[in-house]
């Protein structure tokens, strides 16, 4: 008797392994199908309040509220991703063979005035200089591969856009899809329990997430501003990929900076280093770091205290925490997975002394 039960519990034990097995490879193989489905919930929840105005407020049907809805964000989505075709257009002209030795010359300038600034020695940058090394005959020979991974990335984006927009369609339509289908793996005793936290989950991720693009719209003015003023070209787009790399908490803005500071430079490779570049770059830095300032004291505190609810000092531990398991997409999701995670306690666990302390804002 105890031998068959040994084996039935080896037999189970195997079958769990297996399944778990199972469900790992096709999380690896379907993982761009999970990219999709979050980047659809995601859209889902920023659209929500637009739906609700349009049914509650203009008394419009839940189909068309969603169309009218999905379509907004659709052309938002489309309208940011043409602005970068003048600059990538713009560049490719820049970087062009028959400009080569021009740009050749500018460059070598520029660092020769770089290095009469600063005292230093020429020597340090004549090989670097050289842009022959760069565009020799052995990289060309990589542009056609460069063509081709760029038709399959647009690709990809098309095969991408219509994967998420299909998917986004039915998820604002029916803002209980998600939730029905996961409510199919609980038993009827927590069901109750889980409605509640997803609905809070939703109306606080909706206002999250509200919130973000409130705090992206208020640097892609200040840095607008900061360009227009000092005419620096492309300079709205130039904002928006600051503005945007401002999502990574703490690494997004270095990499703003660097990159604000480095097409500054650029726009004006033709005019005197001394007089015209550095000045302009200062001067646009100056700007660029009273923008996170405005930022830093304002607009994250603001969000983060009126749609998550949490302290600021809460958010910032959390989210090293989720870039020391995860890496930057870790720092992107940490607030998010808290925040459910914050609901969902206090839902279960409501009489724990430490939950309770981790979520008496909510």
């Amino acid at each position: 008797m105890e031998t068959n039960n040994l084996s039935n519990n080896i037999v189970k034990a195997t079958l769990k392994l297996s399944l778990i097995a199972l469900g790992i490879f096709i999380f690896l193989k379907l993982k761009i199908l999970l990219v999709y489905l979050l980047l659809a919930a995601v859209i889902a929840l920023i659209g929500r309040p637009i739906v609700i105005f349009l049914k509650t407020k203009l008394k419009f049907g839940n189909l068309l509220a969603t169309s009218i809805t999905l379509l907004l964000l659709v052309s938002t989505i489309l309208g940011v991703v043409s602005l970068f075709i003048p600059l990538v257009i713009q560049q490719g002209e820049n970087l062009s063979l028959l400009n080569l030795n021009a740009l050749e010359e500018n460059l070598n300038q520029l660092l020769k005035e770089i290095s009469g600034y600063f005292k230093l020695e020429e020597s340090n940058f004549k090989d670097s200089a050289s842009l022959k090394s760069l565009f020799n005959v052995e990289n060309l020979e990589a542009i056609p591969e460069f063509l081709n991974y760029l038709l399959s990335l647009v690709g990809s984006f098309t095969v991408g856009l219509f994967s998420v927009t299909f998917i986004s369609f039915f998820f604002i339509k029916d803002s209980r899809l998600l939730e029905n289908a996961i409510l199919i793996f609980v038993n009827d005793k927590s069901e109750d329990k889980l409605k509640k936290s997803f609905e809070k989950i939703k109306n606080l991720l909706s206002r999250y997430f509200l919130g973000l693009l409130l705090q992206i719209s208020i640097l892609l003015v200040l840095y607008s501003i900061i360009l227009l003023v000092f005419g620096i070209k492309n300079a709205f787009v130039i904002a928006f990929l600051c503005a945007l790399l401002n999502l990574i908490p703490y690494i997004g803005p270095l990499f703003g900076a660097f990159l604000m500071m480095f097409l500054t430079m650029t726009s004006n490779l033709e005019a005197d280093f001394s007089t015209v570049i550095l000045p302009k770059t200062i001067y646009v830095m100056i700007g660029f770091t009273i923008g996170q300032l405005v930022d830093n004291i304002f607009s994250q505190p603001y969000i983060f205290s009126n749609s998550v609810k949490s302290h600021p000092l809460e958010i910032f531990i959390v989210i090293l925490a989720g870039g020391t398991l995860m890496g930057t997409i870790g720092m992107i999701v940490a607030i998010p997975l808290y925040t459910s995670l914050r609901v969902i306690l206090k839902e279960f666990l409501s009489d724990n002394k430490i939950v309770k302390s981790l979520t008496q804002n909510l």
